[in-house]
């Protein structure tokens, strides 16, 4: 994948690439190894650090200049590739695309402070809304059955005094598929249970009790009820009501979890 050729002209190109060397640095412990030496290549090349059209170093340069494993560096590189920020020719190495156009990522093992978290609950409000008022316009029958279950599935789970959040995101995601439109689903199943704030602040997941999560679900009620009713303002504003008190309640709570 990335190792040395023979002929002359990648020999320039390996010596060229070797001046890239002092833009790496090693990778933090603490870190994804694989996830630290992907956000610090991506930041090189969008940046422009790493021009277009040039080769990165070999994985043996990497290696060196990093101090992460070949497995490390080739997952990576595999990362890379499938952003569409890299393309590998066989037994020559990895180029920078002549065009670069960085993906959408959120990166996940770095939702940890209270800010970041609610930086994504923002996101959500956005999308979120709209799919209420989509669904409440569009829901099919069966739609709406999978509504009904995934929010008694999520009562049943709260009585019990249990998190909920596999339910939570559950019961969003129904919503998200009543749309009729598959994009926004697909949104929330990137997002994936880290959207649900309690399973990602720092520290470890924030614990609500159960009047907490009871609170949560009269606002689920709601929302539903509009769904149902085909009431699209009012779902949307159920919806909007539903996340911004959410943001609230976690800007509390995890002043209480710091506070403890």
């Amino acid at each position: 994948m990335m190792t040395r050729a023979a002929n002359t002209p990648v020999r320039a190109a390996a010596k060229a690439a070797v001046g890239n060397l002092s833009a790496f640095q090693r990778v933090a412990a603490p870190r994804s190894l694989t996830h630290g030496l992907i956000a610090h290549i991506t930041a090189d090349i969008t940046s422009g650090r790493l021009k277009p059209g040039s080769r990165l170093p070999t994985e043996q340069e990497l290696i060196a200049a990093t101090g992460v494993s070949r497995t490390v560096v080739r997952e990576a590189v595999a990362a890379l590739r499938a952003d569409g920020l890299v393309v590998t020719r066989q037994g020559v190495g990895a180029f920078v695309v002549e065009t670069v156009r960085r993906p959408f990522r959120i990166e996940f093992d770095e939702l940890r402070t209270l800010r970041e978290v609610l930086e994504v609950m923002e996101l959500r409000t956005g999308i979120e809304v709209e799919a209420a008022g989509l669904a409440a316009e569009r829901a099919s029958p069966v739609q709406l059955r999978r509504i009904t279950e995934c929010f008694e599935e999520l009562g049943a789970v709260v009585r019990r005094g249990e998190s909920a959040v596999d339910q939570d995101y559950a019961f969003h995601c129904s919503i998200a598929e009543a749309t009729g439109n598959p994009q926004f689903k697909r949104l929330l199943e990137y997002l994936g249970r880290f959207m649900i704030p309690r399973h990602t602040i720092k520290g470890g997941p924030l614990k609500p009790d159960r009047a907490y999560l009871e609170k949560v679900q009269v606002e689920h009620r709601d929302i539903i009820t509009a769904i149902r009713q085909g009431a699209i303002p009012q779902a949307r504003a159920a919806m909007r009501r539903h996340l911004l008190n959410s943001r609230k309640r976690y800007q509390k709570l995890a002043g209480d979890a710091a506070g403890r």
